[in-house]
């Protein structure tokens, strides 16, 4: 890491030779770090000697997604084309920031040129519909190796990522791979052994004034946030970090920064569920705020527990989890869901309220099971009069120039609505978003002839807007999402469409 801190590195960022920050983080350097640090500290370039020693001593590495795939009729072809464009070989060693990985993976794409942690879950969907199972369980195995070495999944396997992670999506992919491993005993053994240690990096507390990422709620029971022990710019984004925070004082804006790294933690990176005023970043609070899809999710990492250390015969373990999950359900609804809006909110900790912010995370406690029907019927209504536009669901309501916000829609949210939707039997509703989602993409793919990471699903012919970076082409989770819608619609008029959608869950244990 030390290389973020050095003169070159802050030289390069602050001089503004690349448009995008994250291109000299990722840069590899032809000789070594140690090495061309030293000859920079020699020779002092500014200016256009700097440029001139930047392309004499790094190269980057090649992105084929976003190279022409020849004819592509149509976007069924694009996705089972690119899918070998986005996959990337193992290495042993790191090379600059890229952490070595022992198996195979799957990049999102463009600026994302490395694994992604809950962008793979989404991916995976596609890879399994195309027949690559062992990709998927070679990522799985990838983040195996990583809790193994760093006590987490980083948020990407890069060396400036490794101080946050992501929406714990370990267990919705183990879920995924359990009918083709489960009868595996040692690598049930090995991804739970993986998962208990990932659960222990989220509820660890941290010694005060910080705290880490477990909050003890009102009632005195615990519950999760996103956090990063940094406070410091993110390499990624240096030059965008440092000027939002160059009119703050030292203590402010190391505040600062946590919030924003906090953010990209949760994946939404950046919204007004984050913001004190949605129309300034600089009133971030992210680790003020105890999210209701993190918390979610951290269910389903206790339910997968207790499924596999009853698979184990490990009978101690399981009710173990079993009881933890049935008491993070219970503080799910106490203190996140919201029967005036009929939605799950965030409960900001530092007010001891719920947020006004209403987001499309309502659709994740859905999706792992933790509301009743009534609920459910509430959400689903929720969704289709205030969410539900012309491409499909909007993340939240407010417009506040941040991507994770109106009128961008996402891959991963779209699938959290519609597979929630289908497991409380609102098959309408279900099969309208995904069909909206797929009409758009269609379109869109008909003028670009690519897919994108995010989408304006409110006026499907404008390019989505917002966020640090330009919008990016290829995408893994777009391809996986919609890649799977296409399944369902194979499966719409067969009485056993939720069997078709669900058949690769792992048994659920018993209430």
């Amino acid at each position: 890491m030390q290389f973020f801190h050095s003169p070159l590195f802050l030289a390069v960022q602050q001089a503004n030779i690349f448009p995008d920050s994250k291109t000299f983080a990722d840069a590899l350097p032809i000789s070594g770090w140690s090495q061309v640090c030293a000859l920079y500290d020699e020779q002092q370039p500014i200016g256009e000697a700097l440029t001139t020693f930047i392309s004499t001593h790094f190269t980057f590495a090649p992105k084929p997604e976003l190279e022409s795939l020849g004819e592509v009729a149509n976007v069924r072809e694009y996705i089972h084309t690119l899918w070998d464009k986005l996959a990337r070989p193992p290495t042993q060693e790191d090379q600059g920031s890229l952490l070595a990985l022992p198996y195979p993976y799957t990049v999102p794409g463009g600026r994302f040129n490395e694994i992604y942690y809950w962008d793979s879950y989404f991916t995976a969907l596609g890879l399994i519909d195309h027949g690559n199972v062992e990709q998927v369980a070679n990522m799985l195995d990838n983040f195996v190796e990583l809790i193994e070495q760093f006590g987490h999944v980083p948020n990407g396997n890069r060396s400036y990522y490794v101080s946050r992670s992501q929406p714990p999506i370990c267990a919705l992919m183990v879920d995924l791979l359990w009918p083709y491993y489960h009868t595996d005993k040692q690598w049930v053994s090995r991804v739970c052994n993986a998962l208990e240690r990932e659960y222990a990096f989220w509820m660890a507390k941290e010694e005060a004034p910080f705290g880490g990422r477990v909050v003890v709620m009102p009632c005195g029971a615990k519950l999760n946030r996103y956090w990063d022990n940094d406070p410091s710019p993110r390499p990624e984004s240096y030059k965008e970090d440092v000027l939002e925070a160059q009119h703050l004082s030292i203590s402010e804006q190391h505040s600062l920064y946590r919030h924003l790294r906090a953010a990209c933690e949760s994946g939404w990176d950046f919204s007004s569920r984050w913001l004190a005023n949605p129309a300034k970043l600089d009133t971030i609070r992210t680790c003020d705020i105890v999210p209701v899809d993190l918390n979610a999710l951290m269910y389903q990492l206790e339910t997968t527990l207790a499924t596999c250390f009853a698979h184990l015969n490990n009978d101690t373990k399981s009710l173990h989890f079993s009881a933890l999950a049935k008491g993070r359900k219970r503080l799910i609804n106490k203190y996140f869901w919201n029967r005036e809006c009929g939605q799950y909110v965030d409960w900001i900790h530092s007010d001891a309220k719920q947020s006004s912010v209403h987001s499309l995370a309502t659709v994740v406690p859905m999706f792992v099971g933790v509301c009743n029907d009534a609920q459910a019927l509430l959400i689903s209504q929720a969704l289709e009069s205030k969410f539900l536009h012309q491409g499909g669901l909007v993340t939240t309501a407010i417009d506040s120039g941040q991507q994770w916000d109106t009128p961008n829609g996402w891959a991963p949210l779209q699938w959290f609505a519609v597979a929630g939707l289908l497991k409380y039997d609102h098959v309408d509703l279900a099969f309208d978003i995904a069909g909206r989602w797929l009409d758009m993409i269609e379109q869109s793919f008909a003028k670009s002839g690519c897919l994108l990471e995010k989408y304006n699903v409110c006026e499907p012919d404008a390019l989505a807007g917002g966020g640090e970076y330009t919008v990016q082409q290829g995408f893994g989770w777009t391809n996986g999402v919609t890649s799977r819608f296409y399944e369902l619609f194979k499966m719409k008029n067969s009485p056993d469409v939720l069997e078709g959608l669900f058949q690769n869950a792992m048994p659920a244990l018993s209430e």
